[in-house]
C-alpha cells in the first residue's frame, strides 16, 4: 500500500467516524428510519443532580469510638453499606463519598432525580437486616405454587414434543426453549457419553432402549431437574467403552426447596446480635487454611448455642436484605459464642465474606447535617443556558478561524464539529455522569480545541511567509509546533488530574470533562485535521495565498 492509498484509507476512516459518533450524538436525524433511530438512541447521557433536580445530603460520621488506625476502614464500611442502600432503592447514577470538613469526616450522598427524601433519607440510616436462618418445612401453599407452575411447564414441554415429531428442527427448538445452558446454544447437542454421564432417567433411555440413529423418544423423559425430550443421534464403541451421542431439550422442574427464600425460616439470631466478624487464618500469623470469624453478644451468644444444637449436620444460612450470602453446616455445638466458618476460600475471599456480614450494621453512627434540594425545573433551565452559552461559543469559534485562517480555519471547523460530536459520544458510551461543571468544562475544552490549530496555523503562515509552497509549509507548521502542542495540553491534563483526585464532586465532573476534552482535542488536531488538509490540499492550492490569510506582499521573494 503506497503513501497516497494510506491517505485516503486515514480519509474514509475519519468520514466513518465522524458519521457513526454524529449519529450517536443526534439520532434523531435518524427519524424515518426508526429502528436505526433506535439503535443509535440505545445510550443515553446521565444527567447529574444539578441538571436532573434530587438532593444532596451530607452526614458527619461519629468515629470518637474507633481507634485511630481503623477510622479509614469504618469511612469505608459506611460508604460501603450506604451505596449498597441507595442502589437497592432505585436511584439512578446515585454518588456517595468521603469528605473532610474542617478536621471532621463526613459522608456526602447525592441522590438526583428522587423525589421522596423521607423515604431515601431512612433507607440510608436504617441498618441492612442480618438474619441467620434455619432449614425448614416448605409452606404447602408455597408448594402448591409450584406444582402449578411444574404442570404448566409439563404441558409446555408436551406440545414441543408433539411438534418434533412432526418434523420440528430439533436444533432450532433446543435453542429457543431449552433451559439447559450448557447445551442451549448448541441447539441441545450434549456430544458423545458414556454410561452414569447423566441422571439414571436418562441413561436407561440412551443405553438401554432400542433407540436408532435420528429416533426421539415417544415420551418426555422426567428427571430431578425436569422434563427432556431426547433425540439419539449415533453410537460407537462396545461394553464397557460404548459411548452414545444425544441431545436433548429440557423444560426446568421448579423445587421449592431449592430456593433460599422457601428452604430456610428465621431464628431471631440477627445483625443486632453479631458483635464482629473478621478474616483469618486457622492457625494465626498467616498460617492454616483462611477462615471467617463470628463473634456474637451475650443474647446472639445463646441463640447460637441453641440454633447449632438442633441443626447439628444441617445448614444455618446467613442472609443480608433477603439475600443469601452463605450457608454453612454446623459441625459441633458451639456454645462460647465464637464461630468460624471453614470452606475452601482464599483470604480474600473470606475477607469479603467477614465485610458483607460486617455491612449488618452502620460500621458508624452517622448523624445529618446538611441537606440541599435541586428542583428538576431549575436543572433544566441551567443545562438550557449553558447549552446556549456552547452553542455560541462554538459559533464564535468557527466565525474566529475563518476570518484569521480562511480555508485551513474551515477544515479545522469541520474537525472542530467533529470533536463536539466525539465528546458527546464519550459521554453516552462512557456512563459518565455530567453535571453543569461537567458541561462547563466541555464547553471550556471547545475553545480549548482550536489552539493547536491556531499554533500550526500561524507557524504555516510563518513558513508560507518565508517563501515556502503551501502545502510544504502546512506540513512544517505540524512538526515544528508539536513540541508546543504537547506541553501546552500535558500542562492542561496534569492540572485536570489533580483537580480530579483532589476536588470535591462538583470540581471533579469539571476535571473529568476537560481532561477528555483535551485528550480529544489533540487527537482532533494531530489525526483529523492533518489527514484532512493533506487529503484535500494539492496543486490546485498553489499562489493562492489568500486562501490561508497570508498576503502575496509579505512572502519574501
Amino acid at each position: 500500500m503506497n503513501i497516497k492509498q494510506k491517505l485516503q484509507l486515514k480519509f474514509a476512516g475519519i468520514i466513518v467516524l465522524a458519521v457513526v459518533c454524529g449519529l450517536v450524538a443526534y439520532p434523531q436525524a435518524l427519524n424515518k428510519f426508526p429502528a436505526a433511530r433506535d439503535f443509535f438512541d440505545k445510550k443515553k447521557i446521565n444527567l447529574g443532580l444539578d441538571l436532573q433536580g434530587g438532593f444532596h445530603l451530607e452526614y458527619k460520621a461519629d468515629v470518637s469510638n474507633i481507634e485511630p488506625a481503623k477510622v479509614a476502614e469504618a469511612m469505608q464500611g459506611a460508604q460501603t453499606v450506604i451505596e449498597r442502600r441507595v442502589n437497592a432503592f432505585g436511584v439512578g447514577e446515585p454518588l456517595v463519598q468521603i469528605a473532610k470538613s474542617s478536621g471532621e469526616n463526613r459522608i456526602i450522598v447525592e441522590l438526583p432525580g428522587i423525589k421522596d427524601i423521607e423515604a431515601a433519607k431512612s433507607k440510608i440510616k436504617d441498618a441492612p437486616l442480618l438474619e441467620f436462618k434455619e432449614e425448614g418445612q416448605v409452606d404447602p401453599q408455597i408448594q402448591q405454587m409450584f406444582d402449578q407452575s411444574n404442570t404448566q411447564t409439563k404441558e409446555k414441554a408436551q406440545k414441543i414434543l408433539d411438534e418434533v415429531k412432526k418434523g420440528g428442527d430439533f436444533a432450532q427448538l433446543a435453542k429457543d426453549n431449552s433451559e439447559d445452558p450448557g447445551s442451549k446454544d448448541k441447539g441441545g447437542d450434549l456430544d458423545f457419553v458414556k454410561k452414569s454421564a447423566f441422571v439414571p432417567e436418562f441413561d436407561k433411555v440412551l443405553f438401554d432402549s432400542k433407540l436408532k440413529a435420528g429416533d426421539i423418544y415417544p415420551e418426555l423423559v422426567e428427571s430431578q431437574y425436569g422434563w427432556h425430550i431426547i433425540k439419539f443421534i449415533e453410537s460407537k464403541g462396545e461394553g464397557e467403552d460404548l459411548e452414545v451421542h444425544a441431545a436433548h431439550i429440557l423444560f426446568g422442574k421448579k423445587d421449592p426447596s431449592q430456593y433460599d427464600q422457601f428452604k430456610y425460616q428465621t431464628t431471631g439470631l440477627t445483625g443486632k446480635n453479631l458483635k464482629s466478624a473478621s478474616a483469618q487464618y486457622s492457625n494465626g500469623q498467616g498460617l492454616g487454611e483462611p477462615e471467617v470469624s463470628l463473634q456474637f453478644d451475650d443474647e446472639g451468644t445463646q441463640l447460637f448455642a441453641d440454633l447449632t444444637k438442633k441443626n447439628l449436620g444441617k445448614q444455618i444460612a446467613i442472609f443480608l436484605d433477603g439475600e443469601i450470602q452463605i450457608a454453612p453446616t454446623v459441625q459441633v455445638e458451639i456454645t462460647n459464642g465464637q464461630a468460624v466458618i471453614t470452606g475452601n476460600y482464599t483470604f480474600k475471599e473470606a475477607k469479603d465474606i467477614a465485610d458483607r456480614l460486617n455491612q449488618g450494621a452502620l460500621p458508624v453512627p452517622l448523624t445529618l447535617v446538611g441537606q440541599q434540594s435541586v428542583e428538576a425545573t431549575l436543572g433544566a433551565d441551567s443545562l438550557k443556558s449553558i447549552l446556549v452559552a456552547g452553542a455560541i461559543g462554538l459559533a464564535a469559534v468557527i466565525v474566529f478561524m475563518l476570518v484569521f485562517y480562511r480555508f485551513l480555519g474551515l477544515v479545522a471547523s469541520l474537525a472542530l464539529i467533529i470533536y463536539t460530536v466525539m465528546m458527546i459520544t464519550i459521554f453516552k458510551m462512557t456512563g459518565i455522569t455530567l453535571t453543569l461543571s461537567g458541561i462547563a468544562g466541555f464547553v471550556l475544552s471547545i475553545g480549548m480545541a482550536v489552539d493547536a490549530n491556531i499554533l500550526i496555523f500561524e507557524r504555516t503562515k510563518e513558513e508560507i511567509r518565508g517563501g515556502r509552497t503551501i502545502a510544504n509549509s502546512l506540513e512544517e507548521g505540524f512538526k515544528r509546533a508539536w513540541t508546543s502542542i504537547f506541553d501546552g495540553n500535558m500542562s492542561s491534563l496534569l492540572t485536570a488530574g489533580i483537580l480530579y483526585f483532589m476536588g470535591t464532586s462538583f470540581v471533579r465532573g469539571f476535571a473529568a470533562a476537560l481532561g477528555i476534552g483535551v485528550a480529544v482535542s489533540m487527537f482532533t488536531a494531530v489525526v483529523i485535521t492533518r489527514t484532512m488538509l493533506k487529503f484535500i490540499i494539492s496543486d490546485w492550492i498553489h499562489g493562492r495565498t489568500w486562501l490561508v490569510g497570508v498576503s502575496k506582499k509579505s512572502i519574501k521573494e
